[in-house]
């Protein structure tokens, strides 16, 4: 198989969960905040910390893409 290929899959599944995990998290967090405005802070502290190990799952795969290719 070729490494550009199994580079470019990486990428893209690893892209995938987080971007679809990223969507659920503000989706909810913005029906939260529909449902309780006074809670603002606290959901979007939450959110943010969600959103910020969804995109560090993205990182990774990248960081696995960039050592399949340069080995």
């Amino acid at each position: 198989m070729d490494t550009n290929f199994v580079v470019g899959l990486t990428i893209a599944i690893g892209g995938m969960g987080p971007a679809l995990a990223i969507g659920l998290i503000v989706g909810r967090a913005l029906e939260a905040l529909g449902r309780n405005p006074e809670a603002a802070g606290k959901i979007q502290t939450n959110m943010i910390l969600g959103i910020a190990f969804a995109e560090a799952i993205a990182i990774y795969s990248l960081v696995v893409a960039l050592i399949i290719k340069f080995t």
